[in-house]
């Protein structure tokens, strides 16, 4: 007996005595699939490579069926063929086709197919040459669309989608799902919803694990929130390329007016990091060589722009960083004694502004050029801490009460300590935050607030100089953006084109000023209102007899005089007057007994 039959008997007699034979797994695995399945599969997934085949095929089925049913077709699918290749060389953009060279290819694969479908139409497939022109044709249409760099972005987009429920699975983001994906020149976005009880802040935390997941380099991945502000949604952007990668030229001054916004440079979607700075005090930290001079600079560009800002300035440093712009200053302190007088005035002008706001019976001061806002930035916060620590008391009135009355203060430092700060309440007042790279990751919460490390706020990963991390009641998620470059010929240029259009303090503040008991600075020259009417005019008119032949400008005689700049210009529109000075070329003066 045969083995085969053998086993059959066995089988007959286990289930006359009620047995059934079974198949124990003690694995999970599943059954392999069929070949079919396998191919079906493979033949979906990579649809988009194989779109050229398919449209062969379709091409060469179409045109067998045809030929026998309806010959007399061939005229109709020529016109045919012919409009729609003209519809999309004209009007592609209108179905996504951008370029114009992508409309000519769309326009040349549509007379192709439809010329050779007519032709196969009227003479039938096998007719020679038509079987070797459409594998011919078909290869050599076939590769523009191979290599097309949108295409094979949005195909590897559309993978990484479909396989966005494992990777949520596996970042503890189980149930979200993707909405929407878009392709762009720098990456991809997509929208995503949340399952319920998750939030954007918990997609915000898991951010290196989605990166580890989608297998993009380290800082590749931002969380944003939609333009709906829906709490359940939010954006996914992932970068193929660092759209911040090089230096971006300041295209020039973004606002007229401290009641607009100020653009400190792009994000990284091309969008402006604007942010209102009235009323608002303002924080720029970062470390040495992170560019925080440069976001100063595009600041001081703007509000140099601005008719209704008053510009103080505090760089103990003597002047080096400040000093390119302070033509456009209308106080510039470079030591210490000069920074405490600065400040105490400020101080005033902020008492005699809330007096007088009291007294009109108005609540806050509307900046205008008659009245405009005064803006102290100060430079390296924590050298006047350390240099002036009695002015810590008018830096902390100025951050507690200078808002309603439109005295602003600004303050860079390298790492904002409650001891660099001066141990006041001055840190807590910034509003605006704006933070470049720092070296450790506390200093993240200095600059930007304590939690914002672990809410996402990673300034601590930024790379190039010039780029920041912007906090503000309207930026309240990170999103990384680049200040703008502004060269020195740039500044200069800049300083000098706005010094003429440069307001002078109102004529509450000035007669604050002038009311004020005089301040005795051991310095020799004082930081704008002197000790000696008579002793500024001898430093003028010396600077003025010293003067080479092209003359002095503006900004060297700000800065001997310590005036300010009204004041400046009025005393050498007198003296140009009384003949005992010239200008010579834009914004240079000299003594007449030079003219030659």
């Amino acid at each position: 007996m045969s083995r085969t039959r053998q086993m059959r008997r066995h089988a007959r007699k286990m289930r006359r005595n009620g047995l059934q034979p079974m198949v124990i797994i003690d694995r999970d695995d599943q059954f392999p699939d069929v070949a079919a399945v396998l191919v079906a599969r493979a033949l979906w997934r990579y649809r988009s490579e194989l779109a050229p085949v398919y449209l062969a095929t379709a091409l060469a089925l179409s045109a067998a069926v045809l030929h026998l049913r309806h010959p007399e077709w061939w005229p109709w699918l020529l016109s045919v063929a012919t409009g729609v290749a003209w519809a999309l060389a004209m009007f592609g953009e209108r179905v996504g086709l951008t370029l114009k060279i992508e409309r000519l290819y769309a326009a040349a694969v549509a007379m192709g197919a439809g010329g050779w479908l007519t032709a196969a139409t009227a003479l039938g497939v096998t007719f020679r040459p038509l079987p070797p022109l459409l594998a011919s044709g078909g290869v050599l249409l076939a590769v523009p669309w191979w290599v097309h760099r949108r295409r094979r972005a949005k195909v590897r987009v559309d993978r990484q989608i479909a396989a966005w429920p494992e990777i949520a699975q596996s970042v503890g983001l189980a149930g979200s799902r993707a909405q929407s994906a878009v392709v762009d020149v720098w990456g991809w976005r997509a929208r995503f919803a949340l399952a319920r009880g998750q939030t954007i802040q918990d997609v915000i935390g898991k951010v290196p694990a989605i990166e580890s997941a989608l297998g993009t380099f380290r800082g590749a991945v931002r969380v944003l929130p939609t333009r709906d502000d829906k709490a359940n949604r939010f954006e996914l952007r992932v970068l193929d390329t660092d759209p911040h990668a090089d230096a971006i030229p300041w295209p020039g001054a973004s606002v007229s007016s401290i009641t607009e916004p100020i653009d400190l440079g792009p994000f990284e979607d091309a969008t402006g990091a604007r942010v209102l700075l009235l009323r608002r005090h303002g924080l720029f930290g970062g470390v040495a060589g992170s560019g925080k001079s440069g976001g100063i600079n595009v600041l001081m560009g703007n509000l140099s722009a601005c008719r209704d800002v008053v510009i103080w300035a505090i760089d103990l440093k003597r002047g080096m960083e400040l000093q390119p712009w302070a033509s456009c200053i209308d106080r510039l302190a470079t030591t210490p004694e000069q920074a405490r007088a600065m400040l105490r005035d400020a101080v005033t002008i902020l008492e005699a502004r809330a007096e007088w706001l009291t007294a009109n019976g108005r609540r806050v001061w509307d900046p205008t050029q008659e009245f405009p806002t005064l803006v102290i930035v100060v430079d390296e916060y924590a050298e006047l801490a350390d240099d002036a620590p009695e002015a810590a008391g008018d830096t902390d009135s100025i951050a507690r009460r200078g808002r309603a009355v439109a005295v602003t203060l600004i303050a860079a430092t390298q790492r904002p300590t409650q001891k660099a700060m001066g141990k006041g309440a001055v840190r807590s007042q910034m509003d605006v935050r704006v933070s470049f790279r720092v070296r450790e990751r506390k200093d993240v919460d200095l600059i930007l607030g304590q939690g914002m490390l672990s809410a996402g706020w990673h300034a601590h990963t930024l790379n190039a100089p010039g780029k920041f991390l912007l906090s503000a009641p309207e930026h309240d998620t990170p999103r990384r953006g680049r200040a703008y470059l502004l060269t020195d010929a740039i500044v200069a240029e800049t300083a000098q084109r706005h010094a003429t259009a440069r307001p002078g303090l109102d004529e509450v503040s000035q007669r604050a000023l002038d009311e004020a008991p005089m301040t005795l600075i051991s310095e020799p020259s004082a930081p704008v209102t002197p000790s000696s009417e008579d002793r500024t005019e001898t430093v003028l008119r010396e600077a003025l007899d010293g003067a080479p032949d092209e003359g002095l400008p503006i900004a060297h005689l700000l800065m001997i005089t310590q005036l300010s700049r009204p004041t400046l210009y009025r005393r050498l529109a007198e003296l140009v007057k009384s003949g005992r000075a010239v200008q010579v070329g834009r914004g240079r003066y000299k003594a007449s007994d030079h003219v030659q």
